[in-house]
């Protein structure tokens, strides 16, 4: 199945700070008679428009993204609809949306007429093109709901430019357009996640704009079935992707703005959702301002919405109120935590973070990245994922949502069985917090990840312990950011700089159970055969970026790793001892000395 593509900057154009809200039953979904009174707003065109300018609408022109404009009509609105010249279903399913029309719409409701000229012979050359029902067209079917909005903001710009407010009988094809769009939706739910909840308040909006209650009332049932899968009792959206969680965040607002406009009693469920929502945006956002890239997500700046703890994370301590809690867990999968907010002597922007995922199995916008850790210190990112890569090319994509493009212990030779991940411990204290995960990701394979996180100085460190039925190579990956490289250093460690920087990253493989044998310590940058080595800060971009790759074979294998940001002149050492049954590391790092432990039943322990 085609899937949206979301441009990212879109997602707070219309979120503002609004607090109103929706039930998870409505008046009807009990059966109240709902009737419009009130209107349905044009919502806009999601920054889509940004890029067309009115001289490209008229001449039927389409830009979107990095790909070069493309001139898909012969100048009078009779439009290609099949044209796909990159092969890319993003750039598809955009053409069909309509939303490239929208600064054409926007003259026309300010009157110009040649403007109103062109983009309804545009729409109504869709709608010639594109006869009901268009579900064997994967394009048109993707964009139904986008294209709904569209035409209601066409038929408020035929009402303000006719000055009438009465749809003249030269455009009854517009309200037979949507009623088949409503027809559409109403046939081919997309269900509880993102999707499904953009089709009912376009819904929503045929129904309150034509005043048809069924419509209405259909809609408002979805919604009301969808908000609470959609954010969780914690705050956590269900999409499994940061940027789906703050695309939610703008959506359900408009939801419930749609509701209210239309004279509708949107309830309280979304306000309290969205609060808590609004946290969960707020834990996932690093030091730089920017999301964790999680899942489906591009790299991007989290989104200010002023009143909200968002407001805080996003301007990076300028503004707001900062969350209550350093650490956040959400049992959907996510642990997020940090040395701080911010203080007087420590600014936003150099406190460390982190995320950890875990939880149910990959689904809607959700990558295998169980047990993957991201890590933000020194103002920069230290450990990253690779990204999103879109949907166009598989290769590609497969890459993008498997275990080998994540910060995790894999078995290359052994499919994927997206496991259920569990926590099974966790502990956090001032200068340290612990976490534990396990699952099966592989057939015959057991999988154990500890993590402990240290602060003063900034360390992560990992134990990854797996058996598996029959001998196999085990790797444990490190994604690097792509503006540094790394380079192997001995048997146990590797380094990545980036020239001119005074940070680099000092990353250890340490003898835990065992002499490490050698190559058990590798560097891909840029590899396509198999893809290993990169990172999609955007869909349509791709750049080479180191990952550092500990390697150890057998039925049972225990890697210990050490993620060390420090000064770039700063020297890292360590010497280990038993106490007991406790495998004791003693670090210095540029002049500071820490100690953690591994006891005997597989706990990390900071000891000083």
């Amino acid at each position: 199945m085609l899937r949206r593509v979301l441009s990212l900057a879109l997602v707070t154009a219309t979120a503002g700070g609004l607090i109103v809200s929706v039930p998870a039953t409505t008046a009807a979904a009990a059966g109240t008679a709902l009737a419009a009174n009130g209107h349905y707003a044009c919502p806009g065109y999601s920054t889509i428009d940004d890029a067309v300018p009115l001289s490209a609408v008229m001449n039927d022109t389409f830009i979107w993204s990095k790909f070069k404009a493309t001139k898909v009509g012969d100048g009078k609105g009779n439009i290609n609809w099949k044209a796909n010249p990159y092969n890319n279903p993003s750039w598809w399913m955009w053409l069909h949306s309509l939303r490239w029309i929208g600064q054409g719409i926007t003259a026309a409701s300010n009157g110009d007429q040649a403007a109103l000229t062109h983009v309804t012979a545009i729409a109504r050359d869709w709608v010639k093109d594109n006869p009901y029902s268009w579900k064997a067209n994967p394009a048109a079917h993707e964009a139904t709901m986008h294209r709904t909005n569209v035409l209601i903001c066409l038929r408020l710009a035929v009402l303000k430019n006719l000055n009438v407010t009465k749809l003249p009988s030269q455009y009854a094809w517009l309200d037979t357009a949507l009623v088949n769009h409503a027809k559409f939706m109403t046939a081919n739910w997309g269900g509880q996640g993102n999707h499904g909840t953009d089709e009912s308040i376009a819904l929503f909006g045929v129904g309150c704009t034509l005043n048809r209650s069924d419509y209405m009332k259909t809609a408002q049932d979805r919604l009301g079935k969808a908000i609470t899968t959609a954010i969780d009792a914690q705050g956590a959206t269900n999409e499994q992707a940061t940027g789906y969680a703050q695309f939610n965040y703008s959506l359900w607002g408009r939801a419930a703005k749609a509701m209210q406009d239309c004279g509708v009693n949107p309830g309280t469920t979304i306000a309290t959702r969205r609060a808590l929502l609004a946290t969960f945006i707020a834990h996932a956002t690093s030091p730089l301002g920017m999301l964790q890239q999680i899942g489906d997500t591009e790299y991007v700046k989290t989104g200010n919405v002023p009143g909200t703890p968002i407001e805080y994370a996003a301007t990076k301590g300028v503004s707001g109120k900062a969350p209550a809690d350093r650490v956040k867990i959400y049992s959907a999968g996510y642990v997020f935590g940090r040395s701080g907010w911010g203080s007087a002597t420590t600014p936003f922007s150099a406190e460390s973070a982190y995320s950890i995922r875990f939880g149910p199995k990959r689904v809607l916008h959700g990558h295998s990245d169980h047990t993957a850790i991201t890590y933000q210190a020194r103002g920069r990112d230290i450990l990253g994922d690779t990204g999103y890569a879109g949907y166009s090319n598989k290769a590609w994509r497969a890459w993008i949502v498997g275990p080998s493009a994540h910060n995790v212990m894999t078995t290359p030779k052994l499919a994927d069985t997206n496991p259920i991940t569990k926590l099974t411990r966790s502990s956090v204290r001032d200068n340290a917090d612990f976490y534990e995960m396990t699952d099966a990701p592989a057939a015959g394979v057991t999988r154990t990840r500890g993590v402990l996180i240290l602060r003063k100085p900034d360390v992560v460190v990992t134990l990854d312990r797996a058996t598996a039925k029959t001998a196999q190579q085990f790797q444990t990956l490190w994604h690097l950011p792509s503006d540094q490289r790394a380079t192997v250093s001995g048997r146990s460690a590797a380094v990545a700089t980036k020239k001119g920087e005074n940070t680099r990253t000092v990353l250890l493989q340490l003898p835990y159970k065992g002499a490490l044998p050698a190559g058990s310590t590798l560097v891909k940058t840029g590899q396509t055969n198999p893809i290993q080595g990169w990172h999609f800060p955007h869909i349509t971009t791709r750049k080479a970026a180191s990952t550092v790759i500990f390697a150890r074979s057998g039925k049972s294998v225990s890697i210990l790793s050490l993620i060390i940001p420090t000064r770039a002149n700063g020297q890292v050492t360590y010497k280990t001892r038993m106490v007991g049954t406790t495998y004791v590391v003693d670090l210095t790092i540029d002049g500071v000395k820490a100690s953690f432990g591994i006891t005997g039943g597989g706990s990390l322990v900071r000891r000083s």
